[in-house]
């Protein structure tokens, strides 16, 4: 069975809300090579596999349900941003640097 991923997407570069990163996706990895289809030179695979994705609300939920059906999964954990604590103040500071 190939190996799944669970993991947390990331935001888009076009948002600036965090609408659709707070849910767990489960993803299946690649098992064969994509290759070009002859006739219309898309690329395809052998395996199904890959076209599958899971949401899931809470991460113990994606574990749980890796468990039951038996498959090999590696968890990501997300990449949580870092907080920088900005004043609109410090924009007329007379000693800020230019």
């Amino acid at each position: 069975m190939a190996q799944a991923r669970i993991y947390q997407p990331a935001k888009t570069a076009m948002q600036s809300g965090m609408a659709k990163t707070r849910r767990w996706v489960l993803d299946y990895e690649i098992a064969t090579p994509r290759t070009p289809d002859p006739l219309m030179g898309w690329s395809s695979a052998a395996d199904t596999l890959n076209q599958i994705s899971l949401r899931f609300d809470t991460l113990d939920e994606a574990v749980e349900y890796a468990r039951k059906h038996a498959l090999d999964y590696v968890v990501a954990e997300p990449h949580k941003p870092k907080f920088k604590p900005k004043s609109y103040a410090d924009n007329f500071r007379y000693d800020r640097p230019r």
